[in-house]
């Protein structure tokens, strides 16, 4: 049993087990596997209570993104309606200025018509006393013809204007 070399080896370990436990190296050891769980331990809370924060931060975000579109969304809304309004109101006041603008057409044309038809009614007169004045001269002579054709020329003039 001594002679081999399985026994010394068992031996030998069991004297460095014994040393081991004597100097107190089980107690280093324990000491820096606490050591080593206490720092994977805060390692793990802090990782915890960034992811914690990271989904706060990020339920956050989606909140304001939301809050946003919605704003967004809105404006957009409030632009068409102001866009409409707009419009609507430029086609009336265009409508207006086309009813003003056709209104006073139409008055100068009125004016321009009556103008005319003045215009035509005094040469009318005017043609009309020259004739009967160059009538009655060739027809009536002497005194009875001048009253005659001052007096027709009156009445013409005041019928005609």
């Amino acid at each position: 049993m001594f002679a081999e070399a399985e026994t010394w080896v068992a031996i030998a370990f069991i004297i460095l087990m014994g040393i081991f436990a004597y100097i107190g190296v089980h107690r280093t050891v324990l000491t820096a596997l606490d050591h080593r769980r206490d720092r994977i331990k805060a390692e793990l809370d802090d990782a915890r209570r960034l992811k914690d924060e990271a989904a706060k931060l990020l339920a956050d975000y989606k909140a304001r993104h939301a809050s946003a579109e919605r704003e967004a969304q809105d404006i957009i809304t409030s632009a068409k309606a102001d866009a409409e309004r707009i419009a609507a109101e430029a086609k009336v006041k265009m409508e207006d200025f086309v009813a003003r603008r056709t209104k006073t057409a139409e008055g100068k044309i009125a004016l321009a018509e009556a103008q005319a038809i003045a215009d035509v009614r005094a040469a009318a007169a005017n043609a009309a006393v020259a004739a009967a004045s160059t009538i009655l001269s060739q027809s009536v002579k002497g005194q009875v013809a001048d009253d005659l054709l001052a007096k027709g020329i009156t009445e013409v003039r005041a019928k005609l204007n």
